[in-house]
């Protein structure tokens, strides 16, 4: 058994939690907002963001942060990404020298175009950062449904103390050294699912979003390449495997969005039905910048920012992709 305290009270955040209490493991769940802690403590379920997963009598709920990171073995940061920054620093006085932290949010800050594990680490030197990413809704998660994860993390010996405190019988967990190829992943295949349904809210079919699938794949692809990322990951759980769920899943909140914008509502709009962080309109400015940075052809991203942010019509933006100049998919002719 192991001493875990999960920052972070959202639908991830309380899936997790579930899944390391049926681990057996000794779970404390910290909350910012102190009605939050007192619906887990009546109800012992997130009846808002995740209701029907029942959480062991046995966990602890609170929003003192300080009690949450004092002597636990592991800290879980599963807050959204534009929150993490945030919470890092107010974790920071109370976090040990070697304390592993593992990151369990998914983005890129648009500002500084750090990575989630970049951010804990700016803010608490101190700390020894792992990151848990993969296919994996909290809705599947929470009812015990099998699901595959890698950990990553630079030193191994954190790698394996994650895979060993997560993994259960029906969550697998794969470990690995690459930590910005695993982000990457992460970040920015929640853009392409915003055009995945963004297309499905207009009425597309699977042929569009295949081709979405394959072709924000590649775009994803080429920025690793240029970024120094392993390829590996990119075709892996974290990266060819989450954009898949994510573009495919009812459970996407990022699927979601786009498809109440593909049916004529706006950014705005669609963020506020979901209820929930759309983490692909966050990483969408953060996507384009990199693609500008290393030089490299990236048009569904850029096509998703201008339907945020610029009030591009998306049936336009799909007859641009469309018509783009013919290019070949592997160029290696005689």
């Amino acid at each position: 058994m192991v001493r875990v305290g999960m920052i972070g009270s959202g639908s991830w955040g309380t899936a997790l939690a579930w899944l390391l209490a049926n681990n057996g493991h000794e779970v404390e769940v910290w909350s910012h907002k102190e009605e939050m802690t007192r619906m887990f403590r009546e109800h012992h379920e997130n009846t808002d963001k995740l209701p029907g997963v029942i959480l062991p009598e046995n966990m602890i709920f609170t929003s003192d942060l300080q009690e949450t990171c004092r002597d636990k073995d592991i800290l879980v940061l599963a807050v959204p990404s534009p929150a993490v920054r945030s919470t890092a620093k107010k974790m920071k006085e109370y976090i040990r020298f070697g304390q592993l932290i593992v990151s369990a949010s998914k983005g890129i800050e648009e500002d500084t175009l750090d990575y989630m594990t970049d951010i804990i680490e700016e803010e608490i030197p101190q700390a020894n950062v792992a990151v848990l990413s993969g296919p994996s809704h909290a809705e599947e998660v929470g009812r015990g449904l099998p699901t595959a994860i890698v950990a990553g993390a630079r030193d191994k010996k954190a790698a394996d103390m994650v895979q060993m405190v997560f993994m259960s019988p029906v969550f697998r967990v794969y470990t690995s050294s690459d930590l910005p190829g695993i982000q990457m992943g992460a970040a920015l295949k929640n853009v392409i699912a915003l055009a995945a349904g963004i297309a499905d809210g207009m009425g597309y079919g699977d042929n569009t979003k295949a081709a979405l699938i394959t072709r924000g794949s590649a775009e994803i692809a080429r920025l690793g390449s240029s970024m120094g990322v392993h390829m590996e990951t990119l075709y892996g759980l974290s990266g060819i495997g989450d954009l898949i769920v994510t573009c495919a899943s009812a459970h996407s909140r990022n699927r979601r969005a786009g498809y109440l914008m593909g049916q004529g509502k706006s950014m705005e709009e669609a963020m506020q039905e979901v209820r929930q962080v759309v983490e692909g309109v966050y990483s969408a400015k953060a996507g384009l910048k990199l693609a500008r940075e290393y030089q490299v052809e990236m048009p569904i991203i850029e096509a998703v920012n201008r339907v945020l942010f610029e009030d591009y019509p998306a049936q336009e933006a799909v007859k641009n992709l469309m018509l783009r100049d013919g290019k070949d998919e592997i160029a290696e002719w005689d």
